[in-house]
């Protein structure tokens, strides 16, 4: 587009052969690879750019701010509050370890109560059965004379029989039985 009225003014000015007043910027103006028409033409077609979405892109560009805004805003909340559990939770760990703490010396302190009651109670069950087994030895003891005493005289009664056997003979039976017979009365 550039190029159109820049040949326009070229023919204008001078007839595009070397005269007018463009002549001695034509060098420069139309150098092989760098003809600045180009950038001209660029710099034209971008300022209609910038007039014609300067305005959607302004709002666009409120907008996306606006939304990076609240983005932040809301960011910063979200991490006060993370900040004020992490503060919670490191207080309810600091709190835990206390509580961790009072419960190993409380456990340690019933081992210690349970350990003293077995002890107590192992000390009375020991006793119990001691006792109860010298009232066991006692009892059978006293079984075991009842029955020596028994046996002694049971004994004493056998080897007395036995001598008495052995000492009566035809006589003595006889005597004896006349002892008798007049004990209870005679015979009648």
């Amino acid at each position: 587009m550039l190029a159109f009225f820049y040949s326009v003014i070229l023919i204008f000015a001078g007839g595009g052969e070397g005269k007018g007043w463009f002549a001695p910027y034509e060098p420069y103006l139309n150098y092989p690879g760098f003809e600045a028409w180009k950038f001209i033409n660029l710099g034209i077609f971008v300022g209609i750019l910038v007039y014609l979405l300067k305005k959607p892109l302004s709002n666009a560009f409120k907008t996306k701010r606006e939304a990076i805004r609240e983005e932040l805003i809301k960011a910063e909340e979200e991490k006060q509050a993370a900040l004020a559990k992490l503060t919670s939770m490191e207080a309810r760990l600091a709190a835990l370890d206390a509580e961790k703490s009072a419960v190993l010396q409380k456990a340690q302190e019933e081992a210690e109560a349970e350990k003293l009651r077995l002890t107590t109670q192992t000390e009375f069950e020991v006793g119990r059965l001691r006792e109860q087994t010298e009232n066991e030895i006692s009892r059978l003891g006293q079984q075991a004379k009842a029955e020596l005493r028994r046996f002694s005289a049971e004994e004493s009664i056998r080897l007395a029989e036995e001598k008495l056997k052995a000492q009566m003979n035809a006589e003595k039976d006889a005597q004896l039985v006349k002892a008798n017979i007049q004990q209870i009365g005679g015979l009648n």
